[in-house]
């Protein structure tokens, strides 16, 4: 397994992440500990977790199971030292977390002792704000996207004093590094500006969607994670289950994500099916498993600094790590680009 290291920080991190969003609803405790007993056995030694988690559907009565799951999972196995544990903070409209408010200095605290808690640990390794308060052009809402609502006073100040409630983390030893969720390219910069004007901690990670039917990083996030050393922590690189194929033709497999949720937070469209059979002829031809070319294909790009995989099912769990053993030609990723050019930005 590759390591890659967080940031400026002294992490290294699997180039693969395990993902948790399911355990609590579509995953059992059990099943919890077992994805985190196999991915340490590979070499993964990244876990990702949010405060809001599980998700499909979230909601209150669940709110908090999966850090719980880690939690127990860490005093069963005695195994805290072996993970970077990374958490996500949620931010405003979830009305049972805080009541739905924005982060504030004071909030930021909060929450962290709330996982802190869950979790049964004495610090989180990184620490992540899961959407910012102004609002994300991310899960689909680039189509309306305005960016002429902020005020920018407004904004930069709440930045500030969000930094600031990191830093108090911090400084309490509570946190080891920050980093970003669905935020953007001027926001990162934000960021990144008042934590070096006034010595506040400096993110090392941003988490967005990356994967071959959603690409929005290769671009100004892609040159500010060059520059800034702010490396990418991909989710949903199958695009929900998408990629893989499972979805085709109409099909919604018992127990699918898209049984519980047809349309996929807005990626199902007839525009997305196109796209994904273009892929899944391209895996075809070159004899690879859909899922792992598509996980792979994340793994190749230079702002990766991990690809967050998540499954319902050991076998799915399987077939996600073993991208790791698995690289792609010339000749594949020259006919991704051109599937690409062909289906730009399906959702």
């Amino acid at each position: 397994m590759k390591m890659n290291r967080l940031g400026r920080t002294d992490m290294m991190v699997s180039e693969i992440c395990l993902g948790t969003m399911t355990w609590g609803e579509q995953n059992t405790e059990a099943d919890a500990h077992e994805q985190m007993d196999y991915a340490l056995t590979q070499g993964v030694n990244f876990f990702d977790a949010a405060e809001m988690y599980p998700t499909q559907p979230t909601r209150a009565e669940t709110q908090g199971l999966t850090e719980e799951y880690i939690g127990s999972w860490f005093r069963n196995s005695g195994k805290r030292d072996d993970v970077i544990l990374a958490t996500k903070m949620g931010g405003n409209g979830v009305k049972w977390i805080r009541d739905g408010q924005d982060f504030t200095r004071a909030s930021v605290m909060e929450a962290v002792d709330g996982s802190l808690k869950r979790l049964g640990v004495d610090h989180i390794d990184l620490y992540q704000l899961h959407w910012p308060n102004r609002g994300s052009y991310h899960f689909r809402k680039h189509w309306e996207f305005d960016a002429s609502t902020q005020d920018k006073t407004t904004t930069v100040d709440d930045i500030r004093e969000t930094l600031e409630g990191l830093g108090d983390a911090v400084k309490a030893g509570k946190i080891r590094a920050v980093g970003l969720s669905n935020e953007s390219a001027w926001g990162t910069m934000q960021f990144v500006r008042l934590a070096e004007e006034h010595g506040l901690p400096r993110v090392a990670s941003i988490q967005n969607e990356y994967n071959l039917i959603c690409r929005m990083f290769d671009t100004d996030l892609a040159e500010v994670a060059h520059h800034e050393d702010v490396g990418l922590l991909a989710f949903s690189p199958l695009a929900a289950g998408i990629l893989s194929g499972k979805y085709q033709g109409g099909e919604i497999p018992e127990g699918s994500r898209r049984s519980r949720v047809e349309k996929l937070g807005g990626r199902w469209r007839p525009e997305t099916e196109a796209a994904t059979q273009a892929y899944l002829d391209v895996a075809g031809k070159h004899g690879l498993d859909p899922s792992q070319m598509a996980i792979a294909f994340c793994m190749t790009r230079p702002f990766m600094t991990s690809t967050i995989i998540g499954a319902t099912t050991m076998d799915q769990l399987k077939i996600a790590i073993g991208s790791k053993d698995v690289t792609l030609s010339d000749a594949v990723l020259d006919d991704i680009a051109t599937a690409r050019r062909a289906h730009p930005l399906p959702i």
